[in-house]
Protein backbone atom coordinates (compact mmCIF):
# COMPACT_ATOMS: atom_id res chain seq x y z
CA UNK A 1 0.00 0.00 0.00
CA UNK A 2 1.19 3.50 -0.80
CA UNK A 3 -0.07 7.06 -0.59
CA UNK A 4 0.72 10.43 -2.13
CA UNK A 5 0.76 13.21 0.45
CA UNK A 6 1.17 16.96 0.22
CA UNK A 7 3.28 18.90 2.72
CA UNK A 8 5.29 22.08 2.42
CA UNK A 9 3.99 22.75 -1.08
CA UNK A 10 5.44 19.49 -2.42
CA UNK A 11 4.05 16.02 -3.05
CA UNK A 12 5.64 12.79 -1.82
CA UNK A 13 4.90 9.13 -2.59
CA UNK A 14 5.18 7.20 0.68
CA UNK A 15 4.77 3.61 1.78
CA UNK A 16 5.07 1.82 5.11
CA UNK A 17 8.52 2.22 6.75
CA UNK A 18 9.72 4.78 4.13
CA UNK A 19 12.15 7.46 5.29
CA UNK A 20 11.54 10.77 3.50
CA UNK A 21 13.00 14.24 3.87
CA UNK A 22 10.48 17.08 4.01
CA UNK A 23 10.59 20.73 4.98
CA UNK A 24 10.80 21.66 8.65
CA UNK A 25 7.85 20.48 10.75
CA UNK A 26 6.65 21.53 14.19
CA UNK A 27 7.99 19.20 16.84
CA UNK A 28 11.23 17.56 17.88
CA UNK A 29 13.01 14.23 17.57
CA UNK A 30 10.65 11.32 18.28
CA UNK A 31 7.39 13.28 18.01
CA UNK A 32 4.52 11.76 16.02
CA UNK A 33 3.20 13.68 13.01
CA UNK A 34 0.06 13.21 10.94
CA UNK A 35 -0.39 14.24 7.31
CA UNK A 36 -4.05 14.87 6.49
CA UNK A 37 -3.59 16.11 2.93
CA UNK A 38 -3.62 12.72 1.19
CA UNK A 39 -4.02 13.06 -2.58
CA UNK A 40 -4.07 9.37 -3.53
CA UNK A 41 -4.10 5.96 -1.84
CA UNK A 42 -3.18 2.81 -3.75
CA UNK A 43 -2.75 -0.87 -3.06
CA UNK A 44 -3.68 -4.36 -4.22
CA UNK A 45 -7.39 -3.52 -4.29
CA UNK A 46 -6.96 -0.49 -6.55
CA UNK A 47 -6.40 3.25 -6.38
CA UNK A 48 -8.46 5.94 -4.63
CA UNK A 49 -8.05 9.46 -5.98
CA UNK A 50 -9.06 12.52 -4.04
CA UNK A 51 -10.76 15.59 -5.36
CA UNK A 52 -8.40 17.16 -4.18
CA UNK A 53 -7.97 15.04 -1.00
CA UNK A 54 -9.08 11.49 -0.14
CA UNK A 55 -11.73 11.83 2.57
CA UNK A 56 -10.90 10.12 5.85
CA UNK A 57 -7.33 9.23 4.84
CA UNK A 58 -4.36 10.14 7.02
CA UNK A 59 -0.69 9.18 7.00
CA UNK A 60 1.11 8.88 10.33
CA UNK A 61 4.83 9.29 10.82
CA UNK A 62 7.56 10.13 13.28
CA UNK A 63 10.19 12.88 13.25
CA UNK A 64 13.57 11.18 13.05
CA UNK A 65 15.79 14.28 12.80
CA UNK A 66 15.51 18.06 12.44
CA UNK A 67 18.32 19.80 10.65
CA UNK A 68 19.42 22.04 7.85
CA UNK A 69 20.41 21.05 4.35
CA UNK A 70 23.74 21.81 2.75
CA UNK A 71 24.12 25.46 1.81
CA UNK A 72 24.24 26.14 -1.92
CA UNK A 73 26.21 29.18 -3.02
Amino acid sequence: MFAVIKTGGKQYRVAESDLIEVGKLEGSHGDAVSFGEVLMVGGDSGVSLGGPFVSGAKVAGEIVDQGRTRRVI
